[in-house]
């Protein structure tokens, strides 16, 4: 069964162990706390210069909800450009409006404003109202992708949803279930949806190599993020899931 990996990286050093491992593309974000953000300048150019991979930005200004003001629209729209101008395959983002349904309006614009890139609609669906009509409005909006859990946390919990967004979808638009997948579940997601493409992070977490170490101080406020260790995109795990659904 042919099938695409999509790695969700937040460091330039994760997009490049991913594609050494044999994933098919790239999503490169920052804070991953917050379930993603856009990355900075410097990280989309390094990235862009590093692979030869197909490369998508996520469009995010801020954690939170997807309730977007104007302001926050027009520097969704200038990240963008900046894109664009420096040769990105896709970009990855979504609007929600107050009530719960899909912003087709604002994000088709965004989409025709990004085109030829390729256009995701992010897992901003996981937080509508309504599944079926959500994603009969994530198609109006031009995406050619729409990345999901399923509704849930983690996309296992997800699967009788993601399959049924797949039938509906049919060939109209790529379903791509996301959230929580790894070496133990790859398989058995692909199996019971009949996806054809898997976002994941395959992360393990690095030690810092400080030697000094001052306890007792979070810089980012979270006493429970450390700041002596990260997570990095791992090769063998990710390699571990490309076989294990090769074997589907």
């Amino acid at each position: 069964m042919k099938f695409k990996l999509e790695i969700c990286a937040d460091s330039v050093a994760s997009a490049i162990n991913a594609q050494s491992a044999g994933a098919d593309r790239i999503e490169l974000c920052d804070n991953l706390l917050e379930g993603g953000t856009t990355p900075g300048y410097g990280a989309i150019i390094s990235a862009r210069s590093n692979l030869s991979i197909k490369l998508h930005v996520l469009i995010r200004p801020r954690g939170g909800d997807f309730l977007y003001s104007d302001l926050e629209y027009d520097i969704m729209r200038r990240d963008i450009e900046l894109c664009a101008e420096n040769g990105i395959d896709g970009i990855v983002t979504g609007i929600l409006l107050s009530g719960g349904s899909i912003d087709v309006e604002r994000t088709a614009r965004l989409f025709e404003f990004a085109y030829p890139m390729c256009a995701t609609f992010h897992r901003a669906f996981d937080l509508c109202k309504d599944p079926v009509s959500g994603l009969e409005d994530v198609i109006a909006t031009g995406a050619s992708r729409l990345l999901t859990s399923g509704l849930r946390n983690k996309a296992r919990d997800g699967i009788e949803l993601i399959r049924q967004l797949i039938t509906q979808a049919g060939e109209r638009i790529i379903v791509m279930p996301g959230g929580g997948i790894d070496e133990t579940n790859a398989a058995q997601i692909i199996t019971a949806t009949k996806a054809t493409e898997l976002h994941l992070t395959g992360r393990m977490e690095v030690d810092s190599e400080m030697i000094f170490r001052r306890h007792g101080i979070s810089l980012g406020g979270h006493p429970g993020i450390p700041e002596y260790t990260r997570k990095v995109a791992d090769q063998e795990r990710i390699k571990k899931i490309i076989e294990a659904v090769k074997m589907i």
